[in-house]
């Protein structure tokens, strides 16, 4: 075996590992699976396929990938998941594949964070630099936004899309949508508490722009406007800004709701 491979490393014949990837003791490496440049597979590590991983994905010891998603109507069809580039797992993170009801794929964008004990269930989709907290969870079929937080101990309902930059706070649980750029927070039912000025600042956002956002989030949450006509006051007085575009168009294509 390779200096790079743990001899006690079990892969299967079918896998298909790029020359530089370092597998550590005790991992195992099913069929169907593909590894790019840089990788590293920590001890214990357990991937199953088909999975297909970017380059330069680091998972620490224990994490389970690529398994069979947890969803009683799965029979064993093929469905995969498919990771990007330069994302960090942390210790027993778990990644389920998809299931034919809801597309058959799973995918992970990439310079993504998940910290210790985050899932992602199956046909889920998780853009790109976003940040799981300890024990995060997604539900089946939640699509997650570029840029997003989610706080340690927090769950997202099945079905529910995360916006763009949004934050949600720890222990929080979110049964409808959550608003992009927005902070919210909270058990049964969760809260927003304005726009996430903070962290959009960090991210350069240019202060006018964070100056619409927080223009149109009071709008919708103070004006005691019905959500329609809240919208087409937001688009009329502040539709030159492409952000406050995005925000309506995410509460217009809501199925479940949003959070206010």
């Amino acid at each position: 075996m390779a200096s790079n491979i743990a001899e006690t490393a079990v892969i299967h014949p079918d896998a298909l590992l790029a020359a530089d990837v370092e597998v550590g003791p005790y991992a195992v490496i099913g069929a169907h699976v593909t590894i790019g440049a840089g990788s590293v597979i920590g001890p214990h590590v357990r991937i199953d396929g088909p999975t297909t991983i970017g380059e330069r994905n680091r998972f620490v010891g224990q994490a389970s990938i690529g398994t069979e998603p947890q969803d009683l109507k799965f029979r064993g069809e093929r469905t995969e998941l498919r990771i990007g580039n330069d994302n960090v797992f942390r210790e027993f993170v778990t990644l389920n594949r998809g299931t034919t009801g809801g597309g058959a794929i799973t995918t992970i964008g990439s310079n993504n964070f998940f910290m210790a004990y985050a899932h992602v269930a199956h046909d889920c989709h998780v853009g790109s630099n976003t940040i799981f907290a300890n024990n995060a969870t997604l539900a089946g079929h939640v699509e997650v936004g570029d840029f997003s937080t989610i706080g340690a101990f927090s769950a997202v309902h099945q079905f529910c899309r995360v916006g763009d930059h949004a934050f949600i706070g720890g222990g929080s649980i979110c049964t409808q949508d959550v608003l992009p750029y927005v902070k919210t927070v909270g058990n049964r039912p969760a809260k927003t508490y304005g726009i996430n000025n903070v962290g959009l600042e960090r991210k350069g956002f240019p202060k006018e722009t964070i100056e619409a956002l927080q223009r149109a989030y009071r709008i919708l949450t103070r004006s005691k406007l019905l959500l329609n006509d809240a919208l087409e006051r937001i688009e009329t007085e502040l539709g030159f800004v492409s952000e406050v575009r995005g925000f309506v168009e995410f509460i217009r294509t809501a199925k479940r709701g949003v959070i206010r």
